[in-house]
């Protein structure tokens, strides 16, 4: 079995800045790769960032710029700083990780979620 705790989510004004934390405990052989996902109220959820390999990166058009994605794969945890935020950011954001247990499967799985609110 895998966890996946996150930290960091908060209140924090427009323009301001936010830096989530998730790490993965557990039974890992491998990390394959981790990323976050938001649900805003009455929306779907949707992949804002993912980080594969420790290098290849993937952000949502709404975040390049202001989102950066990075992992500390010693720690096995991934981090999302994101600055410039905008009320529209406002979610709770999950953190998923494809995760390899053994050598001979992978599967996936959630933390529990964090709350992103930008309100001025």
């Amino acid at each position: 079995q895998v966890q996946l705790v996150e930290s960091g989510g908060g209140s924090v004004q427009p323009g301001g800045a936010l830096r989530l934390s998730c790490e993965a405990s557990g039974k890992i052989y491998s990390i394959n790769s981790m990323g976050w996902y938001r649900q805003a109220p009455g929306m779907q959820r949707e992949l804002v960032a993912s980080i594969s390999g420790g290098v290849s990166t993937y952000y949502i058009d709404s975040v390049k710029g202001r989102f950066t994605i990075s992992r500390d794969s010693l720690e096995n945890t991934v981090y999302l700083q994101m600055n410039s935020l905008e009320p529209e950011d406002t979610a709770v954001y999950y953190c998923h990780a494809n995760v390899s247990p053994t050598y001979y499967f992978d599967m996936d799985y959630w933390g529990r979620g964090t709350l992103v609110t930008v309100s001025s």
